[in-house]
């Protein structure tokens, strides 16, 4: 403080009140509301990877009122105070406001917080004051370490361990008894019974007591605490082979699975119910711009149509090159990038931007551009556009026309054009794209044309703009009635001397008039044109770039943007030559073809959200000084904003209707098509509405209480009344493999749905593309306006399934409490249900839950369109709760977070939209075609091999245990072992641990290729066949009688021998160790070099330690003595026929039943295995058997039940009152010979008739 400079600290000493400077590169420390920045316009830019993934820069804003400072902020003079909200982790909201120490406040928001762990970017210097740090910070809040969840399989276990544990207490019991009774018996005897040292005798009941606790440590190894180590080792196997399967490696991506939870791989094998989203997951999310309606009039853009059906992405060198161009730098590239403007102080104190003139191959900076990295959403098929013939032949015409007087004779044309001009100046702004120059990564874009201005000037108009210009629209300024600044002069003044009517009304606007005047004013577009031909050699020296006649050179722009949808926008303004140049946080500039470079004045961003389902930009225009809102959003939203009047007059208010007529049938037609489809609006404000409405904006900005409801109504008062200005189609395309994939898991009996924000056309059609639905399906539609209305309708159409499937699916659903997972069904009816958001959210509450779930048990696919994520999870846990139905959610955003940690397992795709998704999943994949392997094969594999290597843990444990047990029985109940305490101990730890764990880990009942080829074989984890309560009491019989054969052949064998009791034990340990072992070769499905290995290797280790204990250990358990026992048994033959006859008879029973299972009642698994040794002539013929079997009982059952429907076809009867039903038998044919049967309820009290669905 007293020298008056910033000292390095660590983050750990960081507190709340702390200034803090940060370079670029720099990661933030805590969390700070930005004061400062070196940024000119008072803004700094971020990188979010290290808290969701997204490495697409992002721009924060200096408080307002501290941009238009010219100096750092001194933390001595800084006397505001700062309130906010409590700690919370939520990373998309900041609720607070700065009161200046004359009462007068500005609100904060998320726009003016520096998150903890982002990295600075593209900005020299920031200033910032901590408001939350340590533990309190939003990225430390959500960092809650890693999720655990318990696998289904785990919890079955953990059951029979009670049962374990009450087997033993009764064994431990038994012994207690028996040892009470057997010291009553002979309580007189001294021999048995042996006084204390002061001669007084333990009564037989306190003997019993404590007899109880011998057994227990005794037999203790009846629970098996090394399960659950054995258990973790398989798994971490399992997951090491499923993250070495190259078919899951995306050369695209340059990823693998990732399986993040260690713990719950077994349940991918038992999963009934996948819930997908579908923008990302099912599809590529490369938006590529397909079609646009403007003005009513629909371009279909052929000439882009024939070009993407023809376009393969093959990586040519050229290709290379242009990517190396575009490509970003990593966060890691090095401490101090070029990415940042470094400002060096000459002797006139100018600023120079370092590296931004830099050619490619010179320098430091050029070889710091990365070959593999690419701007988000920046590949061909997505920034190409070829333009539609007719609408640029509307550019070129009718254009110049705009600054002719005005006649009578085209004012309708004018009007189009109006309406074209609107239409493309709001794709090109209404949006937060970040532009960027690829030639140096990072580097926000200037204006071009002021790099040509000697340095003395633009230093001169900088100082100029830094003291005059004011700086935000939402500042009280503009409410009081100043006029606002028009921008950068540059771009002013050209816009100047095209539109010479626009009054120039600031001091600045003079001062820059007076400077148009001059050599440079007149000189500007010549020098313009210079700089850009320089930059064009500059950052294509070794390229071709070739731009259209009177069209700036715009490839060496590299837009940035949070969406694909976004970019997809941005680039399609571009092919029309209306070119986004540059975006600050008070304008910006657009290059829109002839008319050369617009500026618009930025009031206001009204940012998308889920709820308004929309997005805002509040600007001056700077052909007409006036306030204009352009607004972007979902049709179903703004078709309910636009104006119903118009003050023009009549005929621009019909002319409104039919162009949003013939604007929806184009947005219908788009969604059949499967596009995602827009609408672009704009409204025109007065000054005077503008400052009202900011004044209010203003107080919900500056509210901490109910700030979002407050700031939700504000912008539902300021978009309303719009004028439609026309819509667009993006086509988001299907990845490779998804219709496959789906097909495959239906046929495996998981029931899909698919859970998107997409219009109810658009999901439908994805459905159909995706074999979500089939073409032969009966669809239902849920679309209501009422519960009431959704309460019918759901009855009407569970009257209609269960007239035409006679047999439910699940018939004991939800009756009587008893609730059933869902048994798949191939006969019968295929019915699809679809239902909207709104009613969805009448589905969801209580009362209808369980009809609504009915419903969709019915149903082989369901589609939720138009669902909020809230939405989403809420679904995912209704069903798996209710059902008790193993869930599996997938998504690639941030909207699928909450359905994915709700759902068993959750899977992220990590693809175009950052990596929130993949951050909160249990399992990422790069690709939905993946999924049906991780699930078919490898979820089979993991369960099959975890239930059986768990089941053989509790045989191994009960039939070892066992015999100690049937000991008692002849020792007096004393608690006496027959074996040595450290074979007791190494037989489990060292001579039968090993082989249950490789058999867990490289087990395969049926191989990959044959599980990919029937799914069908996925439905025995579905129903835990591997581990059922009934084959857990089974292995626990099994065991009980191989222990009574260890025990008893033996006894039998050496009964009325002088044998001591080691000499006893020892044939039993070795017997057992026999039976044990080759249990597990019965039990193994592939026997593999590896399992022999071990197997051998645990006999030869137990050979070899009894032989070395024997040898050695003269007097180590005193007075029993294991000296030369195994030496002795080796040189008797009866000893190895007690071993192979024990052997035998144990393991008999088994073998038998396994040789009888196989060769008379095979289970499909075991049908299956007999594929793997077949020839593949042979394999491949006896799959098509398989198939054809198959698919033949299906059709005839199919084709049976349907003509006993037919046959017994009644008119459909309903209740009568208050209720009419209009049957809306719009049976569109959309797919083939699709039918969608849509039914439709109105409420209405007039004398009710109840339709047939057709």
């Amino acid at each position: 403080r007293k020298e008056k400079k910033y000292i390095d600290q660590c983050w750990k000493d960081v507190t709340v009140g702390d200034f803090i400077r940060l370079s670029c590169n720099e990661v933030i420390p805590a969390d700070m509301v930005l004061l400062f920045s070196t940024d000119p316009d008072g803004i700094c830019h971020i990188e979010t990877s290290g808290l969701d993934g997204e490495s697409n820069l992002k721009q924060r804003q200096v408080v307002r009122g501290y941009a238009e400072q010219d100096s750092e902020v001194d933390p001595e003079k800084f006397s505001s105070r700062i309130e906010c909200e409590s700690p919370n982790n939520d990373l998309n909201r900041f609720r607070g406001f700065l009161e200046h120490s004359n009462k007068e406040r500005v609100g904060l928001s998320k726009e003016n917080l520096l998150l903890r762990g982002c990295t600075i970017r593209n900005t020299e210097a920031v200033v910032g004051i901590v408001v939350y740090a340590g533990h309190e910070t939003k990225a430390m809040l959500n960092n809650s370490g890693p999720r655990y969840k318990r696998s289904k399989l785990e919890r079955r276990a953990n059951t029979d361990v009670l049962w374990c544990v009450l087997l033993l207490i009764i064994m431990c019991l038994t012994g207690a008894l028996g040892h009470g009774i057997w010291l009553s018996r002979y309580e007189n005897i001294h021999f048995f019974n042996i006084p204390e040292p002061d001669g007084r005798t333990i009564s037989p009941v306190l003997a019993g007591f404590y007899m109880f606790w011998t057994m227990i440590i005794l037999l203790q190894v009846l629970i098996p605490i090394s399960l659950y180590v054995s258990i973790e080792i398989v798994k971490l196997g399992q997951i090491y082979f499923i993250q070495s399967d190259v078919d899951f490696y995306s050369e695209k991506m340059d990823s693998t699975v990732q399986c993040r939870a260690l713990n719950i791989t077994e349940d991918l094998g038992q999963i009934q119910y996948l819930f997908s989203d579908k923008t990302g997951t099912l599809t590529e999310n490369k938006m590529v711009f397909r079609r646009c309606s403007v003005a009513g009039f629909d371009y279909c853009h052929e000439e882009n149509a024939k070009r993407l059906e023809s376009y393969q992405e093959a990586v040519s060198e050229d290709e290379d090159f242009i990517d190396t161009l575009n490509g970003s730098l990593s966060s890691t590239a090095k401490p101090r990038s070029h990415s940042c403007r470094t400002v060096h102080n000459g002797p006139l104190g100018r600023n120079h931007l370092a590296g931004s003139s830099s050619a490619p191959g010179s320098g430091e900076g050029a070889s710091e551009v990365p070959h593999s990295r690419q701007a988000a959403f920046s590949s061909p098929i997505e920034t190409d556009v070829v333009p539609d013939t007719r609408l640029l032949n509307k550019f070129s015409k009718i254009m110049p026309q705009l600054f002719t007087p005005l006649d009578e004779t085209i004012q309708n044309p004018r009007l189009e054009i109006l309406y074209i001009i609107d239409f493309f100046i709001a794709l090109a702004i209404c949006n937060t794209v970040v532009v960027s120059a690829p030639n140096q990564p990072r580097q926000k874009i200037r204006l071009s044309s002021l790099s040509g201005i000697p340095i003395k000037s633009l230093e001169e108009i900088r100082n100029l703009f830094q003291r005059l210009s004011v700086r935000r629209s939402s500042s009280p300024s503009l409410a009081s009635g100043k006029e606002p600044s028009a921008g950068v002069p540059n771009a002013f003044v050209r816009t100047l001397s095209l539109f010479s009517r626009v009054k120039l009304a600031s001091p600045v606007e003079k001062e820059i008039s007076q400077m148009s005047e001059s050599p440079l004013g007149s000189s500007n577009s010549t020098c313009h044109a210079d700089i850009e031909k320089q930059s064009g050699d500059a950052g294509f020296a070794n390229g071709k770039v070739e731009s259209r006649p009177g069209q700036p050179l715009v490839s060496n722009l590299c837009y940035e943007a949070e969406s694909p949808d976004e970019a997809a926008l941005v680039y399609a303004a571009r092919a029309y030559q209306c070119t986004l140049q540059s975006r600050t946080p008070e304008q910006i500039m657009v290059d829109f073809a002839a008319l050369g470079p617009l500026t618009f004045q930025l009031l206001h961003i009204l940012p998308f959200d889920s709820v308004r389902k929309r997005m805002s930009v509040v600007v001056r225009h700077p052909l007409s000084n006036q306030v204009v809102v352009y607004t972007k959003g979902a049709d179903s939203v703004i078709m309910e904003l636009l104006s119903v009047a118009s003050p023009e007059g009549a005929s621009l208010e019909k002319q409104q209707v039919i162009i949003r007529e013939k604007t929806q049938k184009h947005l219908d037609d788009y969604a059949k098509r499967g596009l995602r489809t827009l609408c672009i609006a704009k409204k025109v404000m007065s000054d005077t509405e503008y400052a009202e409405w900011l004044r209010n904006h203003f107080l919900a900005e500056t509210s901490i209480d109910n700030r979002e409801e407050l700031l939700l109504e504000s912008a539902m008062r300021l978009e309303n009344k719009l004028t439609l200005l026309g819509a667009t189609g993006i086509e988001d395309r299907l990845q490779e493999g998804v219709p496959e994939s789906i097909e495959a898991l239906h046929k495996a009996g998981i029931k899909i749905w698919m859970l998107t924000g997409d219009k109810q056309e658009t999901a439908v059609n994805i459905a159909y593309a995706c074999k979500l639905l089939e073409p032969d399906d009966k669809l239902f539609i849920l679309n209501t306006q009422s519960k009431d209305a959704c309460d019918i309708l759901m009855n009407t159409i569970l009257k209609e399934l269960k007239k035409k499937n006679q047999a439910s699916p699940e018939q004991t659903l939800l009756n009587g409490g008893s609730l059933q997972p869902p048994v798949p069904q191939d006969t019968g009816l295929r019915a699809g249900l679809i239902i909207t958001g709104k009613t969805l959210e009448f589905a969801l509450q209580e009362s209808l839950q369980r009809q609504f779930l009915e419903l969709t048990s019915w149903c082989q696919a369901v589609v939720c369109c138009r669902a909020t994520p809230l939405q989403k999870s809420e679904v995912v846990k209704l069903v798996r709760s209710h059902l008790r139905v193993m869930t599996l959610a997938i998504g690639d955003g941030a909207n699928d977070v909450s359905m994915i940690q709700v759902a068993d397992i959750g899977i992220g795709v990590s693809g175009q939209e950052g990596m929130q998704a993949v951050m909160a999943s249990d399992f990422a994949i790069s690709q939905f075609k993946h999924l049906s392997k991780l699930l078919l094969v490898h979820g089979h594999w993991c369960y099959t091999r975890l239930s059986n290597m768990i089941l053989y843990f509790f045989y191994k444990n009960v039939a070892y245990v066992n015999l100690l047990f049937w000991y008692q029985f002849f020792c007096g109940f004393s608690g006496t072992s027959m074996t040595d305490y450290w074979v007791l101990i190494f037989f489990n730890l060292l001579f039968t641990s090993a082989p249950p764990i490789i058999y867990g880990v490289l087990e395969k009942d049926v191989s990959a290729d044959t599980l990919m080829q029937l799914p069908e074989l996925y439905r025995s984890g579905q129903k835990s066949e591997a581990y059922l309560p009934l084959t857990f009491w089974i292995t626990l019989l099994d065991a009980f009688y191989q222990s009574l054969v260890c025990f008893f052949v033996p006894y039998f064998t050496y009964q009325g021998s002088d044998i001591d009791i080691f000499a006893f034990g020892n044939p039993l340990n070795t017997a057992a160790l026999f039976i044990i072992l080759l249990h597990l070769v019965i039990e193994s499905k592939s026997l593999t070099w590896i399992h022999m290995l071990v197997i051998v290797g645990s006999i030869l280790s137990y050979f070899f330690f009894a032989l070395a204990f024997g040898a050695m250990c003269v007097t180590c358990n005193p007075p029993s003595n294991p000296y030369r026992i195994m030496q002795e048994h080796m040189l008797d033959p009866v000893f190895y026929l007690v071993c192979i006859l024990t052997t035998c008879i144990a393991l008999l029973p088994r073998f038998i039943f396994r040789v009888l299972q196989g060769s008379l009642f095979p289970s499909l698994i075991l049908r299956a295995k007999h594929f793997d040794r077949l020839t593949p002539e042979e394999r491949t013929e006896a799959l098509k058997k398989w198939r054809g079997s198959g698919k033949m009982n299906q059709v005839t059952s199919k084709y049976a039940d349907r003509s006993a429907v037919k046959s017994g076809r009644k008119p459909m009867s309903g209740p009568s009152a208050v209720f009419a039903m209009k049957s809306v038998s719009s049976c569109a044919v959309q797919q083939g010979n699709l039918s969608v049967c849509e039914t439709a309820l109105d409420l209405c009290y007039s004398k009710s008739k109840v339709s047939k669905i057709a």
